[in-house]
């Protein structure tokens, strides 16, 4: 054999070597995180934590917390099947609709009277929450509760809304974020929203494309498309400010509301220590657990703020399950002062149950 055919022999057991090697390369599985404790960054900057700027998306099984302004958005397009546009909850948004279909015929004159009753304004009693996405319930109830209709495939259908966007919470710098008014059509599979403020005569448009890997896809009536949660396989449960309810006849926004990812199939349990201690909370429990797919399976249950002191619930804990079946005990370390934390940046502790 002389030295070219050598060469080429050599080439050539190389080239099928490696084409092997790549055709037998596994696929590498990150197995999700054991548990961890996190101090979420719910302070934008230097305002109270009673009114903290960010909302705060945490992922279990990869130990990630997302930290987004609440202010940042205005609108959310959900990207399932029906056409559905929620409002932002963080901020108290509202919105009534009107019985017109062109923005430009709708002026400061149709809020006069919206204005002068108060019927935008939380905290107006009962039958204010029908100016208000829902705040509890299961997916089904939620998208099919809210205050901007269906959007239909008929334009002529599709009513002109005007939206109260709320105060910015940041005490005791709040301030009111005015008014808009909206109209939103379909795209395709997608959305075309029309925008403006109450007074203008022209109106901004943008498209909304409708994606499968997340909830919903957000609008700024500032600064237009923006993104807000994370995909909807990476991340459990969110803290923020949200808009709730003080009493069955009141909406109320406060902070350190935790909601889970119960658009995204993420479900959860409360569990009492007279039960089980968390310590000894283990795979064998979850026979005895009953988890629910509804907004609030968390929300404000795990701390108290009045009578005082305030803090942490040290006689309850939470068990979540993801979206994939992992299932995780998680449970409140500090938020306050008066349990040892700092209100806004509140500290989590949770722990692999069982692996899916």
């Amino acid at each position: 054999m002389n030295r070219f055919t050598k060469i080429i022999a050599l080439l050539c057991v190389a080239t099928a070597f490696t084409a092997c090697s790549k055709d037998e390369d596994p696929i590498v599985v990150v197995p999700p995180s054991d548990g961890s404790t996190l101090t979420l960054n719910g302070l934008a900057g230097t305002e109270a934590g009673t009114s903290a700027g960010n909302s705060v998306f945490v992922d279990f099984s990869t130990d990630k917390q997302s930290a987004v302004a609440r202010a940042s958005w205005d609108l959310g397009f959900y990207s399932g099947s029906d056409f559905r546009v929620i409002l932002n909850h963080t901020m108290g948004e509202t919105a009534i609709a009107l019985n017109k279909t062109d923005l430009n015929a709708v002026t400061a004159a149709d809020t006069t009277t919206l204005a002068t009753a108060g019927t935008l304004a939380l905290g107006q009693g009962a039958g204010f929450f029908a100016n208000l996405d829902p705040v509890d319930g299961t997916a089904t109830t939620y998208l099919a509760g809210t205050v901007i209709a269906a959007v239909s495939a008929t334009d002529a259908d599709n009513k002109v809304y005007i939206v109260n966007r709320g105060t910015t919470g940041l005490i005791p710098a709040t301030e009111n974020r005015g008014w808009q008014k909206i109209r939103v059509l379909r795209s395709g599979n997608g959305y075309t929203l029309q925008y403006a403020k109450i007074n203008e005569t022209t109106f901004k448009t943008i498209t909304i494309t409708k994606d499968a890997a997340y909830n919903f896809k957000y609008v700024s009536f500032v600064t237009g498309a923006v993104n807000v949660e994370p995909e909807k396989a990476a991340w459990d449960i969110q803290w923020t400010m949200a808009t709730y309810k003080a009493n069955a006849a009141t909406p109320y926004t406060y902070s350190d509301f935790v909601i889970t990812n119960f658009i995204g199939g993420v479900t959860a349990a409360e569990v009492l220590t007279t039960t089980a201690a968390y310590a000894d909370f283990k795979e064998a429990n979850l026979s005895s657990v009953t988890f629910l797919g509804t907004r609030d399976a968390i929300g404000s249950n795990w701390r108290v703020t009045s009578p005082a002191p305030a803090g942490v619930k040290t006689d309850r804990y939470y068990v979540v399950k993801d979206g994939v079946g992992n299932v995780y005990k998680l449970r409140f370390v500090s938020f306050t002062s008066t349990d040892g934390g700092v209100r806004g940046k509140p500290v989590i502790e949770y722990k692999l149950v069982k692996k899916a």
